[in-house]
């Protein structure tokens, strides 16, 4: 690769102020939220899904990875380019394009903060349902990459279920559209196929997703238990009862006293865990299930049943939740976050499990996450400057994962597989099926140019496979 020559074709189609490639300016890209770095030869900042296309044509000709980033906040090594050559940064796609009411339908450009959708429809008492712990920074186009959940998934479904269509570059530099504003349409979903690739397949360039009505009252209850382990069978319990909150959140005394700390909302401080309840719906149906979930909660012997007396307190219970990654840092300069999913049924042996492993480690351990659908977060603290530290953490987060295998459980609920699960990747998947995925990767981009090194196993933990290629524009299709 002449890298002088690639920086002057590019700044042709984007401008100057377009690309960056200076040591410094490639520092800042070289990282996301995971412990994973890797920086890439240029940065280039487009504009439009034209520039995009030129670009990924100019990756080609010069035979150089493309990878996508939104907001830098993936937990997975998502966008970290590990094989180097261009990183594409949406920061400056961050167009809301449509708001269709009648439809509500919403489309975006890549670029968009999550959370700015929904606050440009809340007017109309409208949202975007999806909501990361970090709605505040990421973007659309990032969820979409990492098929983002959120607390309010155990309810409403991830990002694919809010997503009907999308625009995308392929690796031949064409712009397609697959999906549309219907419901369903016919032949292969390939919107659903194409939420969660972690931008492997193709580089999405807009994004048509559904709007939601907000809900006509909502209650939020916080659970005080003596255990994690009792704060798990009340889980069980309200779900086993047909009672499904549009979230259930779990943070044990750890994340606890972090949190009390960081938003002095009155977290009990000597709790082994609380439980957030939320329940949506019509005012006299919320009422009666809140009802519901107070009985089954002392049925398991609940220690304090607090319900947020107005949008105020409700707004200060989750603020504690959502920024409990943030205010774990007040414990330890570093973290490893994991992401794996278990039964619900089995969330009391599976974390009784992981507290051993972190004392195997010498590791000190938080958990906060989604209880409700058994998205584990078990976020490991270390400090790089014990040598081996880091080590300790990523083998902990393997043994974590075993356990989740073990139990029959996913290696990932939202933060994607990237680097950090890729080699694990066997645990959940035999050789045939990892052989498909690779050939269905293959027909979107033969020449592995979109975001490689992700996903797939490394050489050694799983045979390589190339297979024949096919034009992914003559798959695409549907209306927009």
């Amino acid at each position: 690769m002449d890298r002088r020559e690639l920086v002057r074709e590019l700044v042709a189609v984007v401008g100057q102020d377009g690309v960056l490639a200076s040591d410094y300016d490639l520092l800042l890209y070289q990282y996301d939220g995971s412990i994973d770095t890797a920086r890439p030869d240029v940065v280039v900042l487009p504009r439009s899904a034209e520039q995009v296309a030129a670009i990924v044509r100019l990756a080609g000709v010069h035979g150089v990875p493309v990878v996508a980033r939104g907001a830098g906040t993936g937990l997975s090594g998502g966008c970290i380019p590990v094989a180097g050559g261009i990183l594409l940064g949406f920061a400056r796609m961050n167009r809301i394009v449509e708001i269709d009411l009648p439809d509500l339908r919403a489309v975006v450009e890549p670029g968009v903060v999550n959370l700015h959708l929904s606050q440009a429809v809340a007017h109309e008492r409208l949202q975007y349902v999806p909501d990361p712990s970090s709605q505040k920074a990421c973007t659309i186009g990032g969820n979409v990459g990492e098929n983002a959940g959120g607390p309010h998934t155990l309810a409403y479904g991830v990002t694919t279920n809010h997503v009907l269509g999308l625009e995308l570059v392929t690796a031949e530099g064409e712009i397609v559209q697959v999906g549309g504003r219907a419901l369903d349409g016919p032949g292969y979903d390939l919107t659903g196929l194409l939420v969660g690739s972690e931008g492997t397949l193709g580089v999405v360039t807009k994004i048509i997703v559904r709007l939601a009505p907000l809900p006509e009252a909502v209650k939020t209850l916080l659970a005080v238990f003596e255990s994690v382990r009792k704060a798990s069978e009340a889980v069980s319990r309200i779900i086993g009862a047909g009672v499904v909150p549009a979230a259930l959140e779990m943070m044990d005394a750890v994340t606890l006293r972090a949190v009390e700390e960081a938003t002095h909302f009155g977290y009990p401080m000597d709790a082994g865990a609380v439980l957030i309840i939320e329940l949506e719906g019509l005012r006299e149906a919320i009422e009666e299930q809140a009802e519901q979930v107070g009985a089954l909660c002392r049925e398991v012997g609940v220690l304090d049943l607090r319900v947020a007396r107005d949008d105020r307190e409700r707004a200060l219970l989750w603020k504690g939740r959502k920024e409990a990654f943030g205010a774990l840092g007040r414990l330890c300069p570093e973290y490893y976050v994991m992401d794996g999913v278990v039964p619900r049924s089995k969330l009391p042996e599976v974390l009784d499990e992981i507290t051993a492993i972190a004392e195997r480690y010498g590791l000190r351990l938080a958990n906060v996450f989604h209880a409700g659908d058994g998205n584990l977060h078990p976020l490991l603290m270390f400090d790089s400057d014990d040598p081996t530290a880091e080590q300790r953490v990523r083998e902990a987060g393997a043994e974590v994962l075993r356990v989740c295998a073990a139990v029959g459980g996913s290696p990932t609920g939202e933060h994607g597989i990237g680097v950090e699960k890729r080699d694990l990747m066997p645990l959940f998947f035999d050789d045939a099926d990892i052989e498909a995925m690779k050939r269905l990767k293959a027909v979107f981009d033969p020449d592995e140019r979109f975001n490689p090194g992700k996903i797939f196993p490394t050489p050694g933990a799983c045979g390589e496979l190339k297979p024949r290629s096919v034009s992914v524009a003559s798959l695409a299709g549907g209306g927009w």
